[in-house]
């Protein structure tokens, strides 16, 4: 009896902080942990744009069922945020439904705008070739709706055939430079890359290959003052590593790790952005305590620094995610 009015009491005082709380607008409540940033679904592969003071937010949906262990993906997600802590859901994108020549298979996938358009370079399983496949969808708006562009891949297994894995063609990314130019990097094993022409939907030239230690694959490509950063994923289970170049052609020099192993997430994959003013490393881990994992991920959110000669910082994950911005 005794404990029970313990109990009681607690009860009773926890009942009347909050209540006096309440009538004096404060919180007693402690900040929730603001990462993951989406926890209603599972996401990963993080890709993202800021357009008009908003931060559009690409990622795929994993829906593989809790005991189910490879990945199982069958749309894109895409969300936007004006303060980098409060994300809306704004569209479902679902692979077969965009892409009559895919088989299935949302894998990463990223989104530039150029002159008013905005191209989606996905990663799908090629219906007629064998192996993964690069396509391009097309919008007059960040959030659709989607349209194929070509009708066809851009880039297929057959064209790319200095590996024998079926999977080296995925994880497509594009950086249009100071100049107007375009240019796909992607890749596997093999980091690959190649010039656009103007209309973004086609190579202008042939396809090279970028020499990166231990490179594996999530190619990201940045510019920050002169310098241009391409991250990746290095090395398996993935940490992130990049190289700096003072031309998006290289020579690429090789700088280090900047993110460690995510979480309980064999995989890491990363996109980098500038928003009102601060740097943000958006990732995914699996840390979504109901049957998170390695294929049922959840995007997070950290800050970025730079050091004075250009290099950037390690990330330090956290829990806490970073603050709204202003």
């Amino acid at each position: 009896m005794k404990i029970k009015k313990i109990l009681f009491c607690a009860l009773l005082a926890g009942i009347s902080a909050y209540s006096f709380a309440q009538g004096s607008n404060e919180t007693i409540m402690p900040k929730a942990p603001s990462n993951p940033v989406i926890t209603e679904k599972y996401t990963a592969d993080p890709a993202a744009i800021v357009y008009r003071d908003t931060v559009f937010l690409y990622v795929g949906h994993d829906q593989a069922p809790p005991r189910k262990n490879f990945y199982e993906m069958h749309e894109w997600l895409i969300y936007s945020s004006t303060d980098m802590v409060n994300w809306e859901e704004r569209a479902a994108v679902n692979v077969k439904e965009t892409f009559e020549w895919a088989a299935d298979d949302a894998w990463a996938a990223e989104v530039i705008e150029k002159d008013g358009k905005f191209y989606w370079y996905v990663t799908v399983s090629h219906k007629d070739i064998h192996g993964k496949a690069i396509g391009i969808a097309v919008a007059d708006s960040p959030v659709g709706p989607w349209k194929d562009a070509l009708g066809k891949a851009l880039i297929t297994n057959d064209m790319t055939t200095d590996t024998e894995i079926s999977w080296d063609d995925i994880d497509p990314t594009v950086f249009i430079d100071d100049d107007g130019s375009a240019h796909l990097f992607w890749g596997n094993t093999i980091c690959y890359y190649a010039k656009l022409k103007d209309n973004m939907l086609e190579l202008d030239g042939e396809i090279k290959q970028i020499p990166l230690p231990n490179f594996t694959e999530a190619p990201w490509v940045h510019k920050k003052g002169d310098n241009y950063y391409l991250s990746y994923a290095y090395q398996f289970p993935e940490k992130t590593a990049y190289a700096m170049s003072k031309s998006i052609n290289g020579p690429w020099e090789y700088k280090g790790i900047l993110n460690e192993v995510a979480g309980n997430s064999n995989t890491n994959h990363q996109a980098i952005i500038e928003f009102k003013g601060k740097d943000y490393f958006i990732y995914h881990n699996g840390s979504i305590p109901t049957d998170g994992g390695s294929f049922r991920r959840s995007v997070c959110v950290d800050y970025l620094y730079y050091n004075p000669d250009g290099t950037m910082k390690r990330v330090i994950m956290t829990s806490e995610g970073v603050n709204q911005a202003e």
